[in-house]
């Protein structure tokens, strides 16, 4: 049957959260695509150009995603750093090519070139390419399967990080010094907390850059909403590690069904030779692992060496390009051979991983 595309502003979201919303809950467990987290996100960091965008077959909503226009005559999905994927949801089933090629005839005035970004292997087939779509390796993405028991978990990790976490722990206790992990739910806390992190990360290279989360910034104003709206659903975490009365190390999370999401980590630089960070994640997971209500606890970032302490596992994003007609992909690549003979094709459109 026929796909027809409806492109809107956003400031129709609102009235069409719930359709947007019941499509996420049949794709998978993905929090940061419910409207919770992407109408704050529009509404600090949209310029105003986004458009909503769903397709319909038969009048049922089987594809959906927040666009903005990018340069002469393209797009490509709202992808902001605090963003993992891009804001792109549909069926499993339905057709990527058939997709872009009708979503860009939908789209206003002339589309050549549509770029979907970040998409996950687990919620998204990748694509065989074809004269007018092409697929990109985005990053490597590592997870943590929680099964079993946290005990038989934490002796297939690799000696030097066991032997870190005892170290430190023996350390602090000959110091006098209490370790607590405290897990804040609650929407009235969340305010305080957001400003806590930004604490943290004031204390590290984020703040050099001017990308931490501080007062007044786009970034509090966000993390606050959304972290918040979660807090009510009961699915926000923040994880917050203290030395004492000291806060050294935190963590925002959400989840979705049995699916924990790790979205940003700050640790006070000043205790970096005890690692707070990873004692915060050694007491944060031997309590998931002990409740039993998560079953996967997802990154969503590039694989950094931290990662691969707690966990071997890893699948690799990707990017999809589309164009309006085949000439313009063989036009692409010449441009980009002349102007690097050596180098690999880069995608029409690139996203760096969230903050």
């Amino acid at each position: 049957m026929t796909i027809a595309w409806s492109v809107q502003p956003t400031k129709t979201f609102p009235g069409l959260s719930a359709e947007w919303d019941e499509l996420v809950r049949k794709i998978g467990e993905l929090p940061f695509l419910e409207s919770r987290f992407l109408r704050p996100l529009l509404e600090v960091f949209g310029e105003g150009h986004e458009r909503i965008a769903l397709a319909r077959r038969d009048g049922m909503l089987v594809a959906a995603a927040i666009i903005e226009p990018k340069g002469f005559a393209q797009w490509q999905t709202f992808q902001p750093s605090q963003l993992p994927l891009g804001a792109w949801i549909a069926l499993p089933g339905e057709p990527l090519g058939l997709l872009t090629k009708t979503l860009a005839a939908a789209l206003p005035g002339l589309c050549v070139g549509l770029g979907i970004t970040q998409l996950d292997p687990c919620f998204c087939k990748r694509p065989a390419d074809e004269p007018t779509l092409r697929s990109l390796d985005y990053i490597d993405t590592a997870w943590v399967d929680v099964k079993g028991s946290f005990a038989d978990y934490w002796s297939q990790r690799g000696k030097n990080l066991r032997s870190n976490v005892k170290k430190q722990k023996t350390k602090l206790a000959a110091d006098g010094i209490e370790a607590q992990l405290d897990i804040l739910t609650r929407p009235e806390d969340v305010a305080a907390a957001i400003n806590e992190y930004g604490r943290l990360e004031a204390t590290g290279w984020k703040a050099e850059t001017g990308t931490a989360v501080s007062e007044g910034n786009a970034q509090v104003q966000f993390y606050r909403a959304m972290m918040a709206h979660f807090c009510e659903a009961g699915r926000g975490q923040i994880w917050r590690y203290r030395f004492g009365d000291a806060i050294v190390a935190m963590d925002l999370c959400i989840s979705a069904g049995n699916t924990l999401v790790i979205l940003k980590t700050a640790f006070d630089a000043a205790h970096k030779a005890v690692s707070p960070a990873t004692l915060m994640h050694h007491d944060a997971f031997n309590a998931i692992f002990d409740a039993q209500q998560i079953r996967r606890i997802e990154f969503y970032g590039r694989v950094m060496e931290w990662h691969t302490r707690w966990t071997t596992e890893s699948r690799t994003l990707f990017h999809v390009t589309a164009f309006r007609w085949s000439s313009l992909h063989r036009l692409r690549d010449w441009v980009a051979a002349r102007r690097a003979p050596n180098a690999a094709t880069t995608p029409a459109v690139t996203s760096e991983s969230h903050a």
